[in-house]
Order: structure tokens, then C-alpha cells, then sequence
């Protein structure tokens, strides 16, 4: 087996000026950063970790998946320790590395990777972010982390500090295994039914199904930059389309020229992502809840009484 067809698309999204991803579509490494941090924080964190992922030292496929992600981090951290301009910056990471049939991931943040196999979507990689933790811990349903108000708040990004912690996994693959690597920008828009529906559709022509997912995404909003990579396992013998392979089909911090991304929507206020640590988290997110259960107890509390009030007045007027 081998590396077949890839792809990699990025877009600003209908609601920001300014695209803070980056990408890597350079086999047999796929990646996807998100930045963030204000001004050009995100631009320069994202693409720090993205020049990071070149050659790693010796060692298993996983070691050196987090000697990559690490080499990252440390660009980013001491680049916001020195620049007081990027202070507080950070991106995420999702980063795949294919040798043979094994695909090894490493993962720090909100953004995904799936697999795509025969009919089904699974999503490889789990959110490091408050909602998720909410979410895993059945303290929230899957519903109500899509409307929750701290959704943006995640819980591990690279460049907060000195050291990180990565997820690593690997993946045995299969001849015609399709692998996505995103942005949340991509997944907070559109479902996974709805990747694995435009993927299907697409599913000949790579640069078609990249750049139909990036069109859903801002039809259904576009509120964040908008970032796919993807690639096929193929058989040894396969022939890579030329005008497919390792192809990005949209300029990395710009638009097609066929849409306008604004549309107008310049002044809607979009939510900026959030580094905060997990305990930190949760405890934040239970003041509104504590607060919601006072405010249902107070109006319980007032139906009450005024129940009460109606029925002493019926009772002095049929019996008084």
C-alpha cells in the first residue's frame, strides 16, 4: 500500500479578514494548525508549528510524531516569550505521519482528523477542549456543548507552555481508506453525516470533494478560517493523478476569487478561541450553571406565592 491522491484547501471563512491556519500536505506528512492569539498572534503561531514538521530524529513512528509536535511547541512558546507582539499566542495541532499501512497521529486541540472507510465517518481524534471534557464526563449532552457559550474554550494548545502533552495513536490502513484532517472551523459548521455525504459525492476527484466541504462549511455560516487536508490509501502499483497530488487548490491565507467571503457580515461579532486549563475550565463553566439553578429556584419561588396569593383571595371572597 501506498500514499494515493492528497489534497489541502484553506479558507478565512465568511466572518474574518484574516485566515490564522495553516496546513501541510507534504507526504508522507498531513497537518493541520489553528491558530490563535489576536492581531497576526494566530497567523504566526500557526505557521511556526506547520515549519516545524519537517525530518524527525530516530525512533518508533510515535516517538517521533512527538518529537514533532514538540520542535513545534518550543517555536511557538519562545517565540511569544520574545515578541511581546505574539505574547499569549498558541495553535493547535493535528498531524498525521503514513509510513507503509500505518498512519500514526499526533493531536493537541480542537482540530480533527477522521477516517473515512467504505460507507462509515469516524472521528480519530477527541477535543481537547471544555465542551468535549464536559461532554465525555456526562456533564452535557452532545446538543446542548453545539450552543454552550464557552464551546471556543479549549483546554491544550501548543506554545501556552515549555512542554505539551500529545496524543499519539496509529491506525492500521486499507486500500481506499480516506483520511480528513480539519480545523473546527470545518467540523462546528457542518456535521459528520454531512462530511461523509460531500465526500461520497466527490469522492473521484480529491480537489472537488476539499473544496465542496470548505462551500458547505460557509454556506451553513462560515464563522471561522476553514482548513482540509486529505489523502487516500492506494495499492503499490496505483498511478497518483497528477492533477490531484499534493495539489492546495485555494491560496493558504486567501479566498477563490469567484467568492466574496465577507458578504457583508464583517460586523457580526464572532468568539475567539480560549487556552484555559481543564480544572480552570469546568470550574468556570459551573458559575453559570449555579447561577441558572438560582434563577430557576427565584422563579419557582414567585409561582408559588402567587398561587398562594390567588388562593387566599379566593378563599376571602366566597367564604368571608
Amino acid at each position: 500500500m501506498r500514499i494515493g491522491r492528497s489534497t489541502g484547501v484553506s479558507h478565512p471563512g465568511r466572518k474574518r479578514r484574516r485566515n490564522e491556519d495553516s496546513w501541510v500536505c507534504d507526504p508522507p506528512i498531513f497537518a493541520v494548525a489553528d491558530g490563535m492569539g489576536g492581531a497576526k498572534g494566530g497567523e504566526i503561531a500557526s505557521r511556526l508549528a506547520a515549519s516545524a514538521l519537517g525530518s524527525a530524529a530516530d525512533g518508533s513512528a510515535e516517538e517521533r510524531v512527538v518529537a514533532l509536535v514538540q520542535e513545534a511547541n518550543r517555536r511557538v512558546y519562545e517565540r511569544s516569550a520574545e515578541d511581546a507582539s505574539a505574547s499569549g499566542m498558541g495553535t493547535t495541532i493535528t498531524l498525521a505521519l503514513v509510513e507503509d499501512d500505518i498512519v500514526t497521529f499526533g493531536h493537541v486541540g480542537d482540530s480533527r482528523a477522521y477516517l473515512i472507510r467504505e460507507e462509515t465517518i469516524e472521528q480519530l481524534t477527541d477535543d481537547h477542549s471544555l465542551v468535549a471534557e464536559l461532554v465525555r464526563s456526562g456533564k452535557l449532552s452532545p446538543e446542548e456543548a453545539e450552543i454552550h457559550p464557552q464551546r471556543s474554550v479549549i483546554t491544550r494548545a501548543l506554545g501556552t507552555d515549555p512542554d505539551v502533552d500529545v496524543d499519539t495513536f496509529s491506525i492500521e490502513s486499507q486500500v481506499g481508506d480516506f483520511f480528513l484532517i480539519c480545523s473546527d472551523g470545518l467540523t462546528s459548521m457542518i456535521d459528520d453525516d454531512v462530511i461523509r455525504e460531500v465526500v461520497a459525492r466527490k469522492r473521484d476527484d480529491l480537489n472537488a470533494a476539499a473544496r465542496a466541504l470548505v462551500e458547505k462549511a460557509n454556506r451553513s455560516g462560515g464563522e471561522d478560517n476553514i482548513t482540509v487536508v486529505c489523502f487516500e490509501i492506494a495499492e503499490e502499483s496505483a498511478d497518483v493523478p497528477a492533477d490531484t497530488a499534493q495539489l492546495p487548490v485555494l491560496d493558504q491565507n486567501g479566498a477563490g476569487d469567484d467568492e466574496d467571503t465577507l458578504s457583508g457580515l464583517e460586523s457580526v461579532p464572532t468568539v475567539d478561541t480560549m487556552v484555559v486549563p481543564p480544572a480552570e475550565a469546568q470550574a468556570a463553566a459551573a458559575q453559570p450553571r449555579k447561577r441558572s439553578r438560582w434563577l430557576t429556584l427565584l422563579g419557582v419561588l414567585l409561582v408559588v406565592l402567587v398561587l398562594l396569593f390567588a388562593a387566599a383571595g379566593l378563599y376571602w371572597a366566597l367564604y368571608l
